[in-house]
């Protein structure tokens, strides 16, 4: 059975990233004018993202998992975290926080602020198919870099993700920005894309993360294989066991 609160906490944990990620293009544009320059937006978007995620996590994290992104999802699924019908629930919920953040910012601001924070290629090319791929192929290696790491560090090492994740994020957006505006997740793409009716290239941001998160799945279990785990888990078994054979030992110790 789906868990209810796991979907809340996933459209919310989405409305957060994808509306202070949003916040933080506007508050460029605003300090940069109309025309800000890649500088300003730089200095202030990845930061705004990764943070937001930070936040996200922080609020709903423990709920769900803190997906907040179809591609992290479908990892979820390859690796068997979570099954499909629960996947393609947390699909729909993002969906519906990453829409939700988009209809804010029109809100509060205007159409033009969510048109800004559309993703698009670069100016990397000599024409728009050249960018198109080149857009193409950072999303899906900049996808496969998130997911990997997200997949590793909330295997090996949970008790960082809070930080690692959110700071994989900031370097994904100072590296990704200039030729493809660093999306890397599906939905944060395709809201601004709707509510601003602006569908250039969103393809890319449709197909591409999805291929990221297959290859960083892949390259997470090619450096974690499943009988390593099955090893692990075994010695920690065994571990648990000792321990009890020793209190039963003290326990029988006379006083």
């Amino acid at each position: 059975m789906i868990n209810v609160r796991a979907l809340v906490a996933e459209a919310v944990g989405t409305f957060v990233l994808v509306g202070v990620g949003s916040l933080g293009v506007a508050s460029a544009v605003i300090v940069g004018g109309q025309n800000a320059g890649l500088l300003v937006v730089i200095l202030i978007v990845p930061f705004a993202f990764g943070l937001g995620l930070l936040a996200a996590i922080a609020i709903a994290g423990d709920v769900s998992g803190g997906h907040f992104n179809p591609a992290v999802t479908l990892a979820a699924v390859l690796d068997n975290r979570i099954g499909w019908a629960t996947g393609l629930a947390y699909a729909v919920a993002q969906a519906v926080g990453a829409f939700a953040a988009s209809l804010f910012i029109q809100l509060v601001l205007s159409a033009d602020f969510v048109r800004a924070t559309v993703n698009q290629p670069g100016p990397i090319g000599q024409s728009p198919l050249d960018q198109d791929l080149h857009a193409f192929s950072v999303e899906i290696v900049l996808t496969a870099i998130l997911v990997a790491v997200i997949l590793t560090v909330t295997a090996r090492r949970p008790q960082a993700a809070l930080f690692v994740i959110p700071l994989t994020l900031v370097v994904i957006h100072f590296a990704g920005i200039p030729i493809s505006g660093a999306s890397v997740n599906p939905v944060r793409s395709l809201a601004p894309a709707v509510v601003s009716g602006t569908y250039t290239g969103l393809w890319i941001y449709l197909t591409a993360p999805f291929l990221g998160a297959i290859i960083g799945w892949g390259l997470f279990r090619l450096f974690n294989p499943a009988e390593d785990e099955d090893a692990e888990a075994a010695d920690e078994y065994d571990q648990d066991e000792d321990d009890d054979l020793d209190l039963d030992d003290e326990e029988l110790e006379p006083a």
